[in-house]
């Protein structure tokens, strides 16, 4: 019994330093973390914003002829981090039209360990797309940028979404296609932050183009001239600013390509 009060001592001691421990952790932790309020940008909001009149009206008024582009190939290179709109938009129109289109990812490389991401088994065949800063949902990609050739399209189209261009400038296999895809003359189409995918090809020196706003210096910086439009033709790139954009962009790129 007398040696039972420095035990029970040291047992009170080393739980109030664990839970002075765990205490210190929380609050790291606390001041670390941060809340969960996110900015979105719904389709249906965005369809029906004032000032957007015209493009819900190019969404919901059907398309008469649904051959323009039959026998056209359009490649789309995304990530994750795409902008929803900007990809899944365009997507619908094109093969509305006629067109065959394969959404085409990088191949899959999983981050080192010690990075801490969890990421989701679908993520070896699918891609995220986001609403401004929000996931929201996933889809399927076709191939992977290693798979694809030049002679496989005829055109290739890239959404934005700040997350997307960034991941896709980094991938070689991008790079080269783009690349290879400038120099055989056929279409090369980039919307919102996309054209910095275009920059990291090397490919817009003395190019007119235009790009989401805060990118714009780095598209000047890449050699481009830049200007301010829903949407600029250039021989065969095509580029335009934003979601607002995607009527006027996905116009150009059906026109461009029904001449072919």
């Amino acid at each position: 019994m007398k040696n039972l009060k420095p035990i029970i001592a040291a047992s009170v001691l080393g739980t109030t330093a664990l839970n002075a421990q765990v205490n210190h952790e929380l609050n790291v932790m606390n001041q670390l973390a941060t809340p969960s309020h996110v900015s979105v940008m719904p389709v249906s909001q965005l369809l029906n914003a004032p000032g957007n009149e015209a493009l819900r009206t190019f969404f919901f008024t059907p398309v008469k002829d649904k051959t323009v582009l039959k026998g056209k190939k359009i490649a789309v290179l995304a990530a994750d981090g795409f902008e929803e709109i900007e990809l899944t938009g365009p997507v619908w129109y094109f093969r509305e039209l006629g067109a065959q289109v394969d959404i085409i990812a990088p191949k899959f490389n999983p981050a080192p360990a010690r990075y801490g991401l969890s990421t989701p088994e679908m993520a070896k065949t699918h891609i995220m797309a986001i609403q401004y800063l929000q996931p929201v949902g996933w889809i399927k990609f076709d191939r992977t940028a290693d798979q694809i050739k030049v002679s496989d399209y005829d055109a290739v189209f890239i959404p934005g979404g700040a997350w997307n261009p960034d991941n896709l400038r980094y991938d070689k296999d991008v790079i080269k296609f783009i690349q290879d895809f400038n120099k055989s003359g056929k279409l090369i189409a980039a919307i919102c932050h996309a054209p910095v995918v275009l920059a990291s090809a090397d490919i817009l020196k003395g190019r007119k183009l235009t790009g989401y706003w805060n990118i714009q210096i780095d598209l000047k910086n890449a050699g481009g001239i830049v200007s301010d439009q829903p949407v600029v033709v250039d021989a065969n790139i095509i580029t335009s600013r934003h979601p607002i954009d995607v009527a006027d962009f996905s116009k150009a790129v059906e026109s461009w390509l029904a001449k072919k």
